[in-house]
């Protein structure tokens, strides 16, 4: 499946969370999506500055394992830009409502391997990017 269809997938999925719960399980899928996706378009690892982030520990195989192609690169790279930052917005809203001390580690946790992977996401949009613009000057 498309990169595109899955991150609209993503984005749904945590439009209509209904709890702690469902929100940390979401944060992982998204995580692991975004590794796919860097994986698929960087499959040695090279590329993009920096490490490439870890496993999203918690993820059960799902959208990120659904990963078949990434027909537009850059577009793909964006939208999972966009999606991590809204990730990152319902983590730390959910992190300072909770109550409980044990969801708010988890909420942190989570928003940490997000902004990882937002970051090696950003760092390989820009590569993109850059790349294009090389292609349109010659």
């Amino acid at each position: 499946m498309d990169a595109a269809r899955l991150i609209g997938s993503t984005r749904r999925a945590l439009k209509e969370i209904r709890g702690e719960g469902e929100l940390l399980a979401e944060a992982w899928q998204a995580q692991a999506l975004a590794e796919a996706v860097i994986r698929h378009l960087v499959p040695d690892g090279t590329g993009a500055k920096g490490p490439p982030a870890g496993p999203a520990p918690r993820a059960a195989p799902g959208r990120g394992a659904a990963l078949t192609e990434v027909r537009n690169p850059a577009g793909a790279l964006r939208d999972l830009r966009e999606l991590l930052s809204e990730l990152g917005a319902v983590l730390v809203s959910a992190a300072c409502s909770t109550e409980d001390e044990a969801v708010y580690w988890q909420c942190i946790e989570a928003l940490d391997g997000a902004a990882d992977r937002r970051d090696r996401v950003c760092a390989l949009l820009r590569e993109a990017e850059a790349a294009l613009a090389r292609e349109r000057a010659q």
